[in-house]
C-alpha cells in the first residue's frame, strides 16, 4: 500500500492528509500532534477515527493545515482521517458514519450585511 491522499473541511479550514504505515507518528504542519492540539478534546478528536476502527499506531499521518481556527482544523483533520481509512478498508465506513465522522459540516459564518453592524445585528429603530 502506497501513501493515501485526502482532505477534510471544517468552515474556513482546509486539512490535507498523507497517509502510510508505519508506527504512529503523527505530524501536523511539521509538528507532533500533542504540541500542535494542546488540549485533550482536541487530541481525542483527531485520535476518534484510530480509536473506534482500532488502527491506533498503525499508519504515519502527515497533514498540512490552513485555515479557520483550532477546532475547525481539528475537525478538518478528523474528516481527512476518516475518508483515508475508508479508502483503506471500506469496511469500517458504517463504524466512522455512525459516530458522524464521514459527513462534512457545512455550517458557514454568515455574512456581514451593508448597513449593518453585523450579519444580523442592526442598528437601534427609532419611532419618532
Amino acid at each position: 500500500m502506497e501513501v493515501i491522499n485526502t482532505s477534510g473541511r471544517r468552515k474556513t479550514a482546509v486539512a490535507r492528509l498523507y497517509l502510510k504505515p508505519g508506527k504512529g507518528a503523527l505530524t501536523v504542519n511539521k509538528l507532533d500532534v500533542n504540541t500542535y492540539f494542546t488540549t485533550a478534546v482536541l487530541q481525542y478528536k483527531i485520535n476518534q477515527p484510530f480509536m473506534l476502527t482500532e488502527t491506533a499506531g498503525q499508519y504515519d499521518m502527515n497533514v498540512n493545515v490552513d485555515g479557520g481556527g483550532i477546532t475547525g482544523q481539528a475537525e478538518a483533520v478528523r474528516l481527512a482521517i476518516s475518508k483515508a481509512l475508508i479508502e483503506i478498508n471500506p469496511e469500517w465506513k458504517p463504524i466512522l458514519k455512525q459516530h458522524g465522522l464521514t459527513t462534512r459540516d457545512p455550517r458557514m459564518v454568515e455574512r456581514k450585511k451593508f448597513g449593518q453592524k453585523k450579519a444580523r445585528k442592526k442598528s437601534q429603530f427609532s419611532k419618532r
